[in-house]
């Protein structure tokens, strides 16, 4: 009777003593709505063993690709909010709020921001036989004709297409869209002269501009890119407050214990710190940020508002 009345005690005692142990006591999962070698998949990757170590357990990356992040977000959004699931989100997350009629979760309400980890800027490129080499002249040369200059995108619906469209709003000029089936599409039509604009990201566009295949004329981030910080801003060349950039953030259920999240959000602004991850960042065009939970939340409102906006003006839809 004693050794069963010993054993139940130990039964009790054995998950009381493991939920008194602090965060984190066992590995955490990082879902990832993109599949493996992609740009959010990549971005993960660079941040992963860094927050591992910090955490003292290990993070595991769990890539569930679908619907432009929507199906790993779901997934995130119903997994138990005991700090031990998180989320690597983009653009989609502030893009797919005004993109999808209906979202099997609320943006908002559902998630708890963790940090902004990195930013990921776009170039405003340009092909050779333009001949400009600012905003400013770019802007001038397209007013004086009117929808003659096309300009590529990944597709409808595409951050490039979103950025050239946000772009043309703020700088009151008429450029003619040719949509491809992807960005790598769409840079080999610049790069072949069948159009002669498009925004790409720093990493796909960077080896053409050093090469002198195409001329970066502007960024598209409010601060000047750390990988490239020769080519001003959007912003600073008369267009303040322009922001088209890519975003890599982390967020977790929401009800997540404070103390989960101030942990998490700790160790992600030291590892940005470190300069292997410093290193990594100038390499891929990534720019990191690592601000606060409330930050976070705030970039987040409003980047929905201004690409809901947007997406509705184009009368863009995903079902």
């Amino acid at each position: 009777m004693k050794r069963l009345h010993r054993a139940l005690m130990c039964a009790f005692i054995a998950p009381l003593s493991a939920l008194a142990q602090p965060y984190p006591a066992k590995p955490v999962r990082m879902i990832v709505g993109f599949a493996p070698g992609g740009g959010t998949d990549v971005t993960a990757r660079v941040i992963v063993q860094a927050l591992s170590d910090g955490l003292g357990q290990r993070v595991v990356i769990d890539n569930r690709p679908g619907a432009n992040g929507v199906l790993g977000s779901e997934l995130a959004a119903r997994a138990p909010a005991d700090g031990y699931t998180v989320l690597m989100v983009n653009s989609g997350h502030t893009v797919n709020p005004g993109m999808y009629q209906k979202l099997p979760y609320d943006t908002l309400r559902d998630f708890a921001p963790v940090s902004l980890v990195m930013t990921i800027a776009n170039l405003l490129v340009i092909h050779p036989s333009l001949p400009v080499k600012s905003v400013p002249e770019f802007v001038r040369l397209a007013r004086a004709k009117p929808g003659a200059i096309n300009y590529g995108s990944g597709g409808h619906g595409a951050s490039s297409h979103l950025a050239m469209e946000l772009f043309k709003r703020t700088a009151k000029i008429d450029l003619v869209h040719v949509p491809y089936k992807s960005g790598g599409v769409s840079a080999a039509a610049l790069l072949a002269g069948e159009v002669a604009v498009s925004f790409n990201t720093i990493p796909s566009a960077l080896s053409y501009v050093r090469a002198g295949r195409l001329r970066a004329i502007g960024v598209s981030s409010l601060a000047r890119s750390i990988s490239v910080p020769e080519v001003p801003t959007i912003a600073e060349q008369g267009y303040a407050g322009f922001s088209a950039s890519g975003l890599a953030g982390l967020v977790a259920p929401a009800g997540t214990p404070a103390e989960a999240i101030n942990r998490l959000h700790a160790e992600v602004v030291k590892l940005l710190k470190q300069p292997k991850v410093i290193e990594q960042c100038l390499t891929l065009g990534l720019d990191p940020v690592g601000d606060t939970p409330a930050e976070f939340a705030q970039f987040i409102r409003a980047d929905m508002e201004k690409w809901t906006r947007l997406t509705r003006e184009l009368q863009l839809k995903m079902e």
